[in-house]
């Protein structure tokens, strides 16, 4: 299926001044570009109104449905700036795979993988010039709501799908430092049959209180256990998880409760292109603690689209602590996130035909 944009550029756009202002010091999703792109969808039209236009709010009924049933779901990528000037997109045909599953799940329409390319594309292309240089990115936040007017539970028979733009600088100042973690004994992430491998905001929500125990706690980040048995390492709040063992091995917890990331599934394929052995299995956080002081497991890491990959240097929970690697970040875990990120940029060769050049 394919729709034509109706590309509508900002009569008022940012000037070039205060754009490079905003780019100096963006942060991480504080900083929006001048426009987004727009879909909507309709059981009786289907797919329809495509559109780039300026970044606006959104008229929603208060009876819309996202607003008291949840029908809502996301993704996150990347564009980057490439040192000939040229634009980057990592992957997006498996965000696009992956928003089309999570719309399955959800009960919403499902939007083809094509227009979902094209959205993104079409806003990189106007919105180029927002794209900030280094190691900074523009961050793409495709999202889609349902918008029926109605109080009942059943799905939604109309949907917006939309993607806005937020340039952000490197995740990490003076390099990536390793993060200490809290063990959350009290809450869960998800279930089997759940919604853990969908990217829908409810999971994230959920995820906050434990997240909030883990600063309390003095942590950067929370890692949740699995809720049947509260033994078996799932993910943490926003990212997936590996482990260096001595023997060069890693191994991740398995699909099923957990979101297929796809830095994850890029880490995996550019480990074993290396050699290394990757199991994608059950990891208890007692054979964690036992690794870590045998000395069987050298590093643990996480990793997500906004980090790439974060070292963990310490564990904590209301059993006790534990240093992973001494605390510093790892070879293993460095040396995966300079390939994988010299490939987002263009520096390094893309064996797995990753990379889309937004012409």
């Amino acid at each position: 299926m394919t729709l034509t944009f109706d590309i509508r550029p900002s009569t008022n756009p940012t000037s070039d001044q205060e754009r490079a202002a905003k780019l100096a010091n963006p942060g991480f999703g504080r900083v929006f570009t001048d426009h987004m792109a727009v879909v909507q969808y309709s059981q009786d039209k289907g797919w329809h109104s495509a559109r780039v236009e300026s970044r606006a709010n959104f008229p929603l009924d208060p009876a819309a449905a996202v607003l008291h049933y949840a029908q809502e779901i996301f993704e996150g990528l990347k564009a980057y700036k490439r040192d000939d000037g040229g634009v980057n997109l990592f992957r997006p045909d498996a965000n696009a795979k992956r928003f089309w599953n999570s719309s399955e799940r959800m009960a919403m329409a499902q939007l083809p993988p094509e227009v979902f390319i094209e959205a993104v594309e079409q806003l990189v292309r106007i919105d180029r010039a927002w794209i900030p240089g280094g190691e900074g990115s523009l961050y793409l936040r495709p999202f889609m709501i349902a918008s029926e007017v109605f109080l009942g539970v059943k799905p939604s028979a109309e949907y917006i799908f939309a993607v806005i733009a937020s340039p952000v600088g490197s995740y990490f100042k003076g390099g990536p430092a390793p993060v200490s973690i809290w063990v959350s004994e009290n809450y869960t992430r998800a279930a089997i049959g759940g919604t853990g491998g969908v990217k829908c905001g409810g999971n994230y929500a959920a995820s906050l209180k434990a997240q909030a125990e883990a600063i309390a706690n003095g942590c950067d980040q929370v890692v949740f256990l699995d809720a049947v048995e509260r033994r078996y390492v799932e993910e943490l709040g926003g990212m997936n998880v590996f482990f260096v063992f001595a023997d060069g091995s890693l191994s991740t917890p398995p699909l099923g409760t957990i979101l297929p990331g796809i830095t994850r599934d890029s880490i995996i394929a550019l480990a074993r292109d290396a050699g290394r052995e990757v199991r994608e299995e059950a990891y208890s956080i007692d054979q964690w603690r036992a690794d870590a002081a045998s000395g069987k497991l050298k590093e643990a890491f996480a990793c997500g689209t906004a980090a790439v990959i974060s070292p963990i240097g310490k564990v904590r929970s209301t059993s006790g602590d534990l240093l992973i690697n001494g605390g510093e970040a790892g070879p293993v875990a460095m040396g995966l996130r300079k390939q994988l990120v010299d490939i987002q940029y263009g520096r390094a060769a893309d064996p797995h035909n990753w990379i889309r050049d937004v012409k």
